[in-house]
């Protein structure tokens, strides 16, 4: 795993940042919002010392396991993926193309170094939990890392893996929460409310952080918070912002999914290059 300090992670964040946008370009279509808003966790993850992989054998049984349950923003996990070396930097321009490794969400049959593939909403969490489980029965010291979506936490699914997280005192269970308020209908305060979203995982006896998603101050220490915190799962509230870094995506429904014209991408890239 890489440790780089705070200014190396920023400017991580802008080339995948740049990276993302071209690859949903060129795709013709993509999911650019939630993308831009979880890049700043997945760059703290996988460049800030969080997540142990190793590069020569994807399969080692010490590595960190990570699953992106929002698999809809997989075009930052695999810029992310490349940048680590863990995929060939040439398959980025491949997303969405048919009999690509990099799908439109996360397919393990494509792309084995995938845990799981996801995209179906409301999952991830629940794979992450059965992962711990096993993990915590092996008597094995590897944590489980899962980003979801706050979007997703309208399935019931979400709080029945919770509920199982605490019950069996999963410890080395992380789960990161994008929340930038908004899913595809629009605003989640209006589609399904949330809050207090910290105070619900309290309830559910999980160990709770609230943290701005974009300051990797933030990010870092609460991760090691969730790592010192032995005997029960901790959830991360990362508050962001859709669309980050691109000034007339930034909150905007539209931009959940959509196809990039190329006035838009040039402006975008533009913006993301003073960030």
């Amino acid at each position: 795993m890489e440790n780089l300090p705070i200014s190396q992670l920023r400017e991580k964040a802008r080339k995948i940042r740049k990276q993302t946008l071209k690859m949903i370009y060129q795709a013709g279509s993509g999911h650019p919002g939630g993308s831009l808003s979880s890049i700043d966790i997945l760059v703290a993850l996988f460049f800030g010392g969080a997540v142990r992989y190793n590069i020569t054998d994807h399969y080692d049984p010490r590595r960190d396991r990570f699953i992106l349950s929002c698999g809809h923003v997989c075009p930052a996990y695999y810029a992310v993926l490349a940048e680590c070396g863990l995929i060939d930097k040439e398959l980025l321009l491949s997303l969405r193309q048919l009999g690509s490794p990099l799908q439109g969400h996360p397919s393990h049959l494509h792309l084995p170094l995938m845990e799981t593939s996801t995209g179906s909403l409301g999952q991830g969490l629940s794979v992450a939990v059965g992962l711990a489980l096993a993990g915590q029965r092996r008597d094995e010291n590897h944590y489980i890392f899962v980003v979801t979506s706050d979007g997703e936490h309208d399935e019931g699914s979400t709080w029945e893996a919770a509920m199982a997280a605490s019950h069996f005192r999963l410890g080395h269970l992380i789960n990161i929460i994008d929340r930038n308020g908004m899913q595809i209908g629009g605003k989640t305060k209006e589609t399904m409310a949330l809050e207090s979203l910290e105070e619900k995982y309290e309830s559910f006896g999980w160990e709770t952080v609230v943290v701005n998603g974009h300051d990797y101050n933030e990010l870092l220490q609460a991760i090691c918070h969730a790592k010192d915190t032995r005997h029960r799962p901790t959830a991360i509230i990362a508050k962001t912002t859709r669309g980050k870094g691109v000034s007339f995506m930034e909150n905007k429904k539209k931009y959940h999914a959509c196809t990039l014209s190329k006035r838009e991408y040039e402006r975008a890239i533009k913006e993301v290059e003073v960030l």
